[in-house]
């Protein structure tokens, strides 16, 4: 194993270790595959599968990140407004109401 107990133990309170060798027994000698512990005030992580996790991680990023684009164009009442005041829409509608709004077009 790569890190030992006492060599956890040296650790200040509040540190965290990723062990990403949990699935084939771990690198750490306290390792439960599978389990986050907290030892003396470290927390030790053994995630299994971890790439498995990252393309939920990454779709839920793109939907919050599409909503919150979206939610540029709402008003409290009345059909979707564009903002031409705001950069971020400015930079990226092409179109408004069937009008250019940029040579791009």
């Amino acid at each position: 194993k790569l890190i030992t107990a006492s060599m956890r133990k040296a650790m200040r309170p509040g540190s965290v270790l990723v062990d990403l060798a949990a699935e084939t027994g771990g690198n750490c000698e306290e390792t439960l595959p599978g389990q986050t512990q907290v030892l003396d005030g470290i927390t030790l992580l053994a995630p299994l599968n971890l790439p498995a996790t990252l393309p939920v991680h990454a779709s839920q990023m793109l939907a919050r990140n599409l909503a919150e684009f979206l939610g540029l164009f709402r008003r409290q009442e009345g059909p979707p407004a564009l903002h031409t005041q705001d950069d971020i829409l400015k930079a990226t509608c092409l179109l408004w109401q069937g009008n250019p709004l940029t040579q791009l077009v």
